[in-house]
């Protein structure tokens, strides 16, 4: 065994005189022997956490500053101030102290000038500083066992040096809480390099755990080999809880609003928290921000309703919650959250305060709680946004008893708060606004459309899960003169009210342009007009288009189930798909055309047949764009969707959202699905009439004969005034050829078609007039009639009730 008498331990511990201080590398005391009282007249609290540089003159305090940054020992005399205001020179000596982190530690040590440098006893005044440093301090040999301890160390571990001396570390330090300092201690041992270490547990001397920084240096002797080790410990209480404030800092930055969910935002900042600053945080936020109403508080005493959307326990399963996270309890005025959301600061209370009495005297349930799992403070501080009082963030402490919740947690937690509360208040601004866009969306689309006796068909809508908001998707069926039918699927750029209010706007707009029956690339030439005016009155700037503030892409079908013939224009819109009765699946080619609101170029009409039975399918963007994948593999699967088969409609549009939709979609997703029928010999009647007067009166008796065969022979009499009056004015007004068609369907419609594009006028014919009463008599007797133009001439039709 070594002889301890003769080991170079005062070499090692040669670093300081009588008076000992500790500073950082800025020259911030950390640790203040109490000898040091006796010089300049100061305690160790008036000095700790200050800089030495203060207790010296300008001059000297400059010359310190110099020593400090060349990081390298030093001696000389400087003029102190006394806490009198008096100058006292003392000679100091600067010894830096390695650290494995890379952050310096100064031994400072001050003596008067001409004291010897060895005490009347034999014994050095590095001894006695090594004894009296205000830190622990030990040395250990290369063994792991106790050299010297200094008198810090002593009273830390309750022994005397003599007692140590000689006793391996693990003797001391035997819990398995301390098996990384011996780790770090014996690395040192054995690479000769320092480390920094800091750890969390109570050590001898100390009830409660608290953290504690090891600076861990090799010791060697004048020949520079290494004899073992020195261990300076210090109490890094205030170090440890900065950098986990900072910490939660910058965790609040990245974690806190990553969604624009108000509970998911909520659980963030309780998720944050925990356990790194409380062991129990809640969210509460006032019922009246949830409704959407106005948050202001009362002051009548009343209880306070608050909902609880986010809990976050260091314990799995929140067992000590009271309040179930969804459900709203009553807050009284004694309750630190009403208490903080009236003041508006933050509220902190401590078991035994009467504060804290109070407010668990009339809640027995939460006092049985607090009482159960060791609460021992709590702290609560309001949620504020742009003025507007949001709700309560609330925290509570159960270990660590003896650091209960103080001001420096209260400014940390009121600026997470204060981060959290715009992230919350963003939420609920974009719920409330997706929430307001979806109800208005669904009440701009149809909800229950009629059906139609030219094709059956199915819809489906699906709004995005988008922070953007829900888009402007829509569709509609519309029914036109003569049994057709028009199909129109369409896109407004952009998401939110704005988005869905414009839907709305087009909608309305194409139902009336199709009520005009204009042609579909004729209804999108006029629907590009008003897109331009909506983009004029939006920003006072013409010509802003589909890059403005207003723009949409849109589809328009119009199919006639008589001639089977489909018309279809498109502006900047997806292609349709039909889907043959044989279950071909073709994309045709439609003319693109711009996107609505551009007012360039023309919109184009692709004509072509369908067999009845065929499928049109019409969609937006949405359904056949995605993230994961391109558009040319949407349109592969869609193809392969619709030419599966299915039961119906309904199942076949249940199949291509599957097949295509996310669970969560980025963008709106609108489809419509309509198969083609077809009118035969038993709906529909037709006569090609010669221009001449005399064919009004056997036309006639044709109509009336096939109103017969229909057993339609109630509307014989009107039937036969409206074709008398339709007929003649071809004959007179129009152009060959003409023709006559009637169509049974939910109403008798009655169609002439000349090859003029001349269009009749209503008018009032006076009393002497001879004319002119015919279109009068058609409108009063008809329950609908109208002109629809083709590329040949005009048709001018009438509908009649069949329960007349």
């Amino acid at each position: 065994m070594e002889d301890f008498g003769t080991a170079p331990w005062g070499a090692a511990a040669d670093m300081s005189y009588a008076a000992v201080a500790l500073t950082d590398a800025e020259g911030v005391v950390i640790g203040w022997g109490p000898e040091t009282r006796e010089p300049l007249g100061l305690s160790r609290t008036e000095i700790e956490g200050h800089p030495v540089q203060d207790l010296l003159s300008r001059d000297d305090a400059a010359t310190l500053q110099r020593v400090l940054a060349r990081q390298a020992s030093w001696s000389g005399r400087l003029a102190f101030l006394r806490n009198d205001g008096q100058a006292l020179e003392l000679v100091l000596r600067a010894q830096p102290m390695p650290s494995g982190r890379g952050e310096l530690r100064w031994v400072l040590t001050m003596a008067r000038p001409g004291e010897p440098t060895r005490s009347e006893g034999g014994q050095s005044l590095a001894d006695q500083a090594f004894t009296q440093c205000p830190v622990v301090q030990v040395i250990y040999d290369t063994e792991l066992r106790f050299a010297r301890v200094n008198a810090a160390a002593a009273r830390r571990f309750a022994a005397t040096e003599e007692e140590l001396r000689g006793r391996p570390v693990s003797d001391v330090f035997s819990a398995p809480v301390y098996a990384a300092f011996q780790r770090h201690l014996r690395q040192v041992i054995e690479t000769g390099e320092p480390v920094h270490y800091e750890g969390y547990y109570s050590v001898p001397g100390v009830i409660h755990e608290r953290p504690w920084a090891h600076e861990i240096g090799p010791v060697r002797d004048a020949s520079g080999r290494l004899c073992g080790a020195i261990v300076t410990t210090y109490e890094s209480s205030e170090q440890y809880w900065g950098r986990r404030r900072w910490s939660l800092l910058n965790d609040a930055a990245t974690r806190i609003g990553t969604s624009l969910d108000v509970s998911q935002t909520a659980q963030e900042l309780a998720e944050t928290i925990t356990p790194q600053l409380a062991d129990f945080v809640t969210v509460d936020l006032l019922d009246s921000v949830l409704q959407g109403t106005d948050p202001a508080l009362r002051h009548d005493h009343s209880p306070l309703a608050l909902r609880r959307v986010a809990q976050c326990s260091a314990t799995a399963g929140s067992p000590e919650a009271v309040v179930a996270v969804g459900e709203s309890t009553a807050q009284t005025a004694d309750s630190p959250y009403t208490r903080c959301l009236a003041t508006g600061e933050a509220i902190l209370a401590r078991a035994g305060d009467p504060a804290w009495e109070r407010w668990l005297a009339n809640d027995s349930v939460r006092r049985a709680r607090v009482h159960e799992f060791g609460f021992h403070s709590t702290l609560a501080v309001p949620l504020r946004s742009r003025g507007t009082t949001l709700g309560v963030l609330s925290l509570l402490r159960r270990l660590h008893p003896e650091h209960p919740f103080d001001r420096d947690d209260a400014v940390l937690v009121e600026e997470l708060a204060a981060r959290a509360a715009v992230s919350i208040d963003n939420a609920l601004r974009y719920t409330r606004e997706h929430a307001t866009a979806l109800t208005l969306q669904h009440n701009l689309l149809p909800q229950r459309l009629r059906e139609q006796p030219a094709v059956e068909f199915a819809s489906r809508y699906l709004p995005a899960d988008s922070p953007l908001g829900v888009g402007g998707d829509w569709f509609d069926v519309i029914p036109l003169s003569g049994a057709r039918v028009a199909l129109v699927v369409g896109d407004v750029v952009g998401h939110g009210l704005q988005a869905s209010a414009t839907m709305g706007r087009l909608r309305a707009a194409v139902r009336t342009l199709a009520d005009v029956d204009l042609s579909p690339d004729e209804l999108l030439t006029r629907l590009d007009d008003l897109v331009i005016r909506l983009s004029v009155d939006s920003d006072g700037v013409s010509g802003q288009g589909i890059d403005g503030d207003v723009g949409a892409t849109c589809m328009y079908a119009v199919y006639d189930p008589v001639s089977l013939h489909c018309s279809i224009a498109r502006a900047g819109h997806p292609l349709p798909a039909i889907v043959l009765p044989d279950d071909t699946v073709d994309f045709p080619e439609i003319p693109a055309g711009p996107p609505l609101g551009l007012g360039s170029l023309p919109f184009e009409c692709a004509e072509f047949d369908l067999p009845a039975g065929s499928l049109l399918a019409l969609y937006t963007d949405g359904l056949i764009e995605s993230r994961a994948h391109d558009i040319s593999v949407g349109l592969d699967t869609l193809r392969e969707a619709l030419g599966a088969s299915h039961r119906s409609l309904e199942s076949k549009c249940d199949a291509i959202m599957d097949a295509l939709v996310p669970k969560a979609p980025d963008d709106d997703v609108a489809l419509l699905l309509a198969r083609t029928r077809a009118f035969d010999g038993d709906h529909v009647a037709t006569w090609d009439l010669p221009s001449d007067p005399v064919a009004v009166a056997p036309t006639r008796a044709d109509a009336r004969r096939q109103l017969t065969a229909w057993r339609l022979s109630d509307l014989e009499f009107t039937t036969e005034l409206v074709v008398s009056e339709l007929v003649t004015n071809a004959i007179r007004y129009g152009a060959p050829p003409i023709r006559l068609r009637l169509i049974r369907d939910s109403a008798l419609v009655i169609e002439v078609t000349d090859g003029s594009s001349t269009a009749p006028h209503l008018r009032h014919a006076r009393a002497f007039d001879e004319g002119g009463r015919g279109l009068l008599m058609v409108a009063q007797m008809a329950q609908r009639w109208g002109t629809r133009h083709t590329h040949r001439g005009k048709t001018i039709w009438a509908e009649l009730s069949l329960s007349q």
